[in-house]
């Protein structure tokens, strides 16, 4: 890892340490605070693919549809 990704950790996990701590009432270690924060990550992740399962498909995708090149396509190729 560079520089520039501990930079970026270390403040995650400062940053993380000063919102959760006052909400959990005691201090975090700095294991504590990286476990937590890739406990949100991992539910953010979640919540964004569940809402791209359930978005609609945009009426002009056609990526369903079989084409002359596919297997099985219709007989009127």
């Amino acid at each position: 890892m560079n520089a520039a990704n501990d930079n970026l950790n270390d403040e995650l996990i400062g940053q993380t340490r000063k919102v959760w701590q006052p909400r959990l009432g005691r201090d975090l270690s700095r294991d504590e605070a990286k476990q937590v924060a890739a406990s949100v990550t991992g539910f953010f992740a979640i919540l964004a693919e569940w809402s791209r399962a359930n978005m609609p498909k945009p009426a002009n995708d056609d990526s369903d549809v079989a084409t002359c090149d596919d297997e099985g396509a219709h007989d009127d190729c």
